[in-house]
């Protein structure tokens, strides 16, 4: 019967010890790290203490903590304390590192200062796929997505919330009261001083939420976040609601590579459009890029923004009217003739132009039909007042464009979701059930920096493989 295999003797010395090298395979990722980050010059990305000091401890090079954290991050290890612990026993970081091994703080610490270098790094790696012509189609597709901060629900407070968690202090304060009431009828001294302690708590609990509802009533926000101050509690499709930031990225369509990204706080992606498009014009260096959203970013002020710079946007519409559910007539059923200036209503009668006003800056027109609406057979369907009234934007011709090229690329939105909802999902598998790490904006920022130079990193890597990125970035 042979015998299982066994390994080496733990207390045998060795006579020629092997190098570090030798435990690195020629094709092991790490070394297009290692490559990468050796090419760039950090002075002029904007990294701190790039150039050593003269006196006091020496401190790690810039080089050597940026080869930590994009090995940190595309192998899944964000935390910096990990990062400590795997630059003591992980070989591969040994060898990236020369088997420095720096302590945790001095690793957050790199993270924390460089939030300009590291985005700098983020660009500088889409100008090399650029120079590899991965972006030939000039074809974007934007999204946003909802992403967890470091702060619990329970610290998030809205006008809302605040005023059903004082309700509820308030009650739980009374039922003490009584029961306070009630001990001291029977004399028990001992469950009074008890009661009294839990009623000065709930005293001061209520405090604190008449202060933070005092700041709800009088500031522009309308949260306040205690753990991170910058987040915000938004909506979302999956859970319903969650405590956090709204990532914004804009990916090419044809190798599904993030040429933009970035992180705010907004709730909402109506006014994120041109934004997140110039952003990805710049990236591309082009002037002239198709840009694909949902409906979502539908905004007739963002869409003329990009419109104005070069940008092609593709945005389905929105209908914000209730008329449909009430079983009326929407603005849809209604055609616009432009050489009249007038609508026409599903009775074939004309709506005229009446009047012109201003709302929040906009140029809004009105056609509104007096004479016609009166005797029309199908009135009933069409509007519950006297006449039927249009507004339309100064503008709206732009749109209505617009939504002439999305019905002749009726696969659109179908590739847009197929090319932007990968990334995100892939990267909040990497993040795990927690997401981000560190806490406040332009923290958050450089984090996802980190994750999205790493997702890239890993994507072109898949495409051209190892040998000709690494030749590309020597070039």
């Amino acid at each position: 019967m042979t015998s299982f295999i066994t390994g080496e003797d733990r207390s045998q010395s060795t006579l020629f010890p092997e190098r570090l090298d030798d435990y690195i395979h020629e094709d092991n990722p790490v070394r297009v790290v290692d490559v990468f980050v050796d090419e760039l010059n950090f002075s002029e990305l904007g990294f701190k203490r790039t150039v050593p000091s003269h006196t006091g401890c020496p401190a790690y090079a810039p080089a050597t903590m940026l080869k930590l954290y994009l090995y940190g991050y595309l192998n899944r290890i964000q935390s910096s304390r990990r990062l400590e612990r795997e630059a003591q026993r992980n070989v591969e970081l040994m060898w990236l590192t020369q088997r420095l091994t720096p302590s945790f703080k001095t690793i957050a610490d790199f993270r924390k200062d460089n939030p300009k270098g590291i985005k700098n790094v983020c660009r500088t790696f889409i100008e090399l796929c650029r120079q590899l012509n991965l972006f030939t189609e000039a074809v974007i597709a934007v999204d946003g997505s909802k992403f967890k901060a470091v702060n619990n629900s329970d610290r998030n407070y809205t006008k809302t919330n605040t005023k059903r968690r004082k309700e509820i202090v308030e009650k739980h304060i009374e039922k003490y009261l009584a029961k306070l009431d009630a001990a001291d009828q029977d004399e028990e001294t001992e469950d009074t001083a008890s009661i009294k302690d839990k009623i000065a708590t709930l005293k001061s609990h209520l405090a604190q939420l008449e202060s933070i509802d005092a700041t709800l009533t009088k500031g522009p926000e309308k949260q306040v976040s205690l753990t991170d101050p910058d987040c915000r509690a938004m909506k979302t499709q999956a859970i319903g609601r969650t405590i956090g930031y709204n990532v914004q990225t804009a990916v090419d369509t044809k190798n599904h590579i993030i040429v933009g990204h970035y992180v705010t706080n907004s709730v909402s992606d109506r006014g994120e459009l041109s934004t997140i498009g110039k952003q990805a014009q710049d990236a591309l260096g082009q002037k002239n890029i198709t840009v694909l959203a949902d409906k979502g970013y539908y905004s007739g002020q963002e869409i003329k923004d990009c419109q104005d710079v070069g940008i092609t946007p593709l945005v389905p519409k929105t209908d914000t009217s209730g008329n449909k559910k009430k079983g009326l007539f929407t603005k849809e059923d209604f055609t616009y003739d432009a050489k009249k200036d007038v609508y026409i209503c599903p009775a074939n009668h004309e709506i005229p132009y009446s009047y012109a006003t201003v709302e929040k800056g906009k140029t809004i027109l009105g056609y509104l039909s007096v004479i016609t609406c009166r005797d029309c057979e199908i009135r009933s369907q069409c509007t519950t007042s006297n006449v039927r009234r249009i507004r339309r934007w100064e503008h709206e011709e732009r749109l209505d464009k617009m939504e002439e090229k999305l019905q002749c690329n009726p696969k659109s939105m179908h590739l847009r979701k197929c090319t932007v909802e990968h990334p995100f999902g892939t990267i909040k598998s990497w993040m795990g059930a927690t997401h981000f790490l560190t806490k406040r904006l332009p923290n958050v920022n450089t984090e996802m920096s980190l994750h999205v130079l790493a997702y890239n990193l890993k994507r072109v890597l898949n495409i051209i493989g190892q040998s000709a990125l690494i030749e590309a970035i020597r070039a």
